[in-house]
């Protein structure tokens, strides 16, 4: 145990995305401002569906946990990363970095099957619209919600169940701007084939067959949505299409990423910048643009916080 002590190494050194001091100025001012949007964005959907009563539907609630993870899917590694722009030398602690693996498969594995849930929750509306009511109620929204959750944990702790007992004894360079399981695989002391294929197996795969499932719900739906052309149908239609991108992007650099976890593209480092930070910010925007609701809610929240905030009472009451 001493020996496997002794040969574990203390930190790992990131090599970032670029070594150019005029790009890392940019990419420093450029992701913070991305990064202030997407709290912001998340935040004022989660506010203004927690704080407006006809938004308090089956589908709003899940857009709300929608951008709760969005929030935390954007801070596991965005802030380090900002930071790191500042220092010579960018290293994380093993602690740290086990960390950020453990937080990515959670939210990550999280947002897979909340996304699953939100697009059952299309399917009964559309396809079984008599039934909506009986079969999605707040209960079953709670229960979905948990569920995410839960299976996230169970899927992290899965990654993390061999990564925790692997040497290693050096190098300890990774060649990204955060720990992510292939690459830290790789810097282990024993051959990872086995493990390859495990990650594989329940990261590329699972996220492959996700897609594929939500695929075929959503060309269901849009197949019933196009034989009955009205205005609902019109925004059913409008409101799919949004959820659909919301998936492609998510689900594109993911699987990606894992299922060719070994090979080293420089294009893994711009998927990478694109599913932890590009997508929680694209995710408000695209719910807000493309839908109504949200869109007339968030406006009224903030002409009233305008006015709010742009009203003066008087210095001395009115005689």
């Amino acid at each position: 145990m001493e020996e496997f002590n002794h040969s574990r190494v203390s930190e790992f050194v990131l090599l970032g995305l670029t070594d150019s001091p005029e790009l890392q100025i940019f990419f420093n001012v450029m992701f913070s401002i991305f990064y202030l949007m997407t709290m912001l964005g998340n935040c004022l959907i989660l506010l203004t569906v927690l704080s407006t009563p006809h938004l308090h539907s089956p589908m709003y609630f899940l857009l709300s946990n929608l951008s709760l993870i969005d929030m935390c899917l954007s801070s596991f590694a965005t802030p380090k990363m900002i930071m790191d722009f500042f220092a010579q030398r960018k290293t994380i602690s093993f602690e740290g970095c086990i960390s950020q693996i453990f937080l990515l498969h959670l939210f990550t594995g999280t947002e897979i099957v909340l996304l699953i849930s939100m697009s059952f929750d299309r399917y009964i509306a559309i396809c079984k619209p008599l039934h909506y009511s009986t079969i999605i109620n707040q209960r079953v929204c709670v229960g979905l919600v948990v569920t995410s959750w839960t299976v996230g944990f169970l899927h992290t702790m899965s990654q993390l169940a061999f990564i925790l007992y692997l040497p290693f004894c050096g190098p300890n360079v990774i060649d990204s701007f955060f720990c992510d399981l292939p690459l830290v695989i790789q810097l282990a002391c024993v051959d990872v084939y086995v493990l390859g294929i495990f990650m594989i197996s329940t990261s590329g795969v699972i996220a492959l067959i996700s897609f594929l499932l939500l695929l075929t719900s959503y060309i269901i739906v849009l197949v019933t949505i196009k034989d009955h052309s009205s205005t609902g149908s019109s925004k059913a239609f409008s409101t799919c299409t949004a959820h659909f991108i919301v998936v492609f992007m998510f689900f594109g650099p993911c699987i990606f990423i894992y299922v060719w976890p070994f090979t080293n593209f420089l294009v893994d480092k711009v998927l990478s910048v694109f599913y932890t930070i590009f997508t929680p910010l694209l995710n408000p925007l695209i719910y807000t643009l493309r839908n109504q609701e949200v869109k007339t809610a968030v406006m009224k929240k903030l002409s009233r916080q305008y006015l709010y905030h742009g009203t003066t009472t008087p210095r001395y009451p009115v005689q």
